[in-house]
């Protein structure tokens, strides 16, 4: 068994691997394809992660929240077109997807105004571009963070996997 850290900042890779009781030589075992070196630099800053590394961490150490924390801040595309999302509980995310897609009927007849003819004018541009970066972003939010519960509660036994 290897040291304990002490180390104040920790990053969510190394959070997690820690949540999951895991030294980075445990990890390395369950991570198949990362090494405890490699898993030492990820979580000291000195690297970042390639996307299939987050891959194996998210499963290994059961942590949906990792590949949404990478795309929204370590991945270049990802930081342009991924909405952070975040593990909340499930009547919480509930409310918060129920309101977003409320808030989208009642947007529903202008976009539909808006895209009628294939094209957005100056005046619908504005319009457009309301909806889509708040109605749209919120709505895409909405739908990561109930993904990320359902995978988090496939992951603790809240929830079974289909058969």
């Amino acid at each position: 068994m290897g040291r304990r850290s002490t180390k104040e900042n920790k990053n969510i890779y190394q959070q997690s691997r820690e949540n999951k009781g895991l030294s980075r030589e445990g990890a390395e075992e369950i991570l198949q394809f990362v090494s405890a070196d490699r898993i030492e630099k990820i979580e000291s800053g000195r690297s970042t992660p390639h996307p299939d590394e987050v891959l194996q961490m998210e499963q290994g150490y059961e942590n949906p929240e990792l590949s949404n924390y990478y795309c929204t801040h370590e991945c270049p595309i990802g930081m342009k077109y991924v909405q952070k999302a975040e593990l909340k509980e499930l009547p919480q995310l509930t409310v918060e997807l129920l309101s977003t897609l409320h808030a989208m009927e009642e947007e529903q007849n202008r976009l539909i105004d808006i895209s009628v003819d294939g094209r957005v004018n100056s005046f619908e541009r504005k319009q457009f571009d309301v909806i889509l970066h708040n109605k749209l972003a919120a709505l895409d939010r909405a739908i990561r963070g109930m993904r990320i519960w359902i995978e988090h509660a496939l992951y603790t036994g809240k929830m079974d996997e289909a058969k």
